[in-house]
């Protein structure tokens, strides 16, 4: 959804196609996307995603200019590729579509990371963006785009730290520097998706004031 990168992005600057070619956007998209499932950030560069396809790198940049426009195709396509979130922004109320896309966000770990260096503007994401805003604007929300970005970052920002729960759970705590925090520690279930869930209520009957 929204985010505060910098640069140019690769909707503000997409060549125009002349002709057909053998390297299309859709399938630099999806072997972007592909590439930082498995491997993260630093999997994903032009010769990688050129080796995939099985063709030069310097055919790619007939349709890119730089490696943050595949960080920006695979973004929107992991958006859009994912059915669940898709019926979300069709169908889904404002808590449940925040639930949705935060579940989208822990399954693609690198998305959180590209978000927070470029803001997303790819068509998917422009739908997710309108949808958040038109059902602010339906509840009454005195800021739609506002209380948008207010709920979008606490999504995102919970996505970031889902992958390291277990960790969370496994830390031992010093009782001696955090008697409170070492009991409660202690006995509590880390459950992010829930933790997330609990968060949204409050936040959601909040930003609609």
């Amino acid at each position: 959804m929204f985010g505060y990168g910098g640069g140019v992005s690769y909707w503000e600057h997409r060549k125009p196609q002349r002709r057909t070619r053998v390297v299309d956007v859709d399938g630099i998209a999806r072997i972007s996307t592909e590439l930082l499932d498995d491997g993260g950030l630093r999997a994903l560069t032009i010769r990688a995603v050129a080796g995939k396809l099985s063709v030069a790198p310097a055919s790619l940049y007939s349709r890119v200019a730089r490696v943050d426009d595949l960080f920006d195709l695979a973004l929107d396509n992991a958006l859009a590729q994912d059915t669940a979130i898709q019926r979300a922004i069709t169908d889904a109320g404002l808590h449940d579509l925040m639930l949705t896309y935060y579940r989208h966000l822990a399954r693609h770990r690198w998305a959180t990371q590209v978000i927070a260096m470029r803001a997303p503007r790819g068509p998917h994401y422009l739908q997710l963006s309108e949808r958040m805003c038109a059902l602010l604007a339906d509840a009454g929300a005195r800021d739609p785009l506002g209380a948008a970005y207010a709920l979008s970052n606490f999504v995102i920002g919970s996505a970031t730290t889902t992958s390291m729960a277990g960790d969370e759970r496994t830390a031992p705590v010093d009782p001696e520097i955090a008697p409170l925090y070492s009991r409660l520690h202690r006995d509590h279930a880390v459950d992010s998706e829930s933790i997330v869930a609990a968060g949204l209520a409050p936040l959601v009957a909040h930003v609609v004031l």
